[in-house]
């Protein structure tokens, strides 16, 4: 839920993205004020100049604090934990550092070609060889639950901004035909996440069957 303020943060998002959930969820966490403005992205509202002069590259998530206009989803991550969240959710420690970084670098990569490019075949008719990024889902999935067995969170034994960026594609992904049974781990993180407090989830679409 959003909170009025009139220093609320403004997150320019598209509500079934994940990319948009995981700052909506890192705000929620936070306890930040904050503004949703939905990006019609069916209607094209994200090429139109107006969203343009915020993010040449035509995506969302931007946040809007104060003056600063941020886009990126991992960025807007780093930089609302370094500047809200104390280093509880991006520690400082070089080693514990780089430890998040390398999982977002898998959130840009593995994740979005995989799981998430799966769900936006089917959900958003996006041009997707569907198979291919269901075996890069399953094959991300099964580094994480190996991961997952050695620490109850993925960059170590605290939740950071690296898991809020795995969430909710990971726990979507049965959206895109990727079975989360195989998984006991993964679905033990997931629990995990969903228990923390002020939690928000994002709006569930119809389950694909796997072909």
């Amino acid at each position: 839920m959003s909170h009025s303020s009139s220093r609320a943060l403004r997150l320019h998002r598209f509500e079934r993205s994940g990319h948009c959930h995981r700052v909506q969820l890192l705000l929620s966490l936070l306890r930040l004020p904050y503004e949703l403005i939905e990006v019609d992205l069916s209607a094209g509202a994200q090429r139109l100049p107006a969203f343009l002069v915020m993010n040449r590259f035509g995506l969302v998530p931007v946040l809007e604090d104060g003056e600063l206009i941020l886009a990126d989803s991992n960025a807007i991550l780093v930089y609302l934990a370094q500047k809200y969240g104390g280093h509880r959710w991006n520690p400082a420690s070089p080693a514990a550092a780089a430890a998040v970084q390398r999982w977002l670098s898998v959130a840009a990569g593995p994740l979005a070609t995989g799981p998430a490019a799966a769900r936006a075949a089917l959900l958003f008719g996006v041009a997707c060889d569907v198979q291919s990024a269901r075996s890069r889902a399953r094959d991300l999935f099964a580094v994480l639950d190996a991961e997952l067995a050695e620490r109850p969170f993925l960059a170590g034994e605290a939740v950071s901004i690296a898991d809020l960026a795995h969430y909710a594609y990971v726990a979507h992904a049965p959206e895109g035909g990727v079975s989360l049974a195989p998984y006991p781990r993964i679905r033990g993180w997931l629990a995990a996440i969903e228990a923390l407090p002020h939690f928000i989830p994002m709006r569930a679409s119809p389950v694909v069957e796997a072909a």
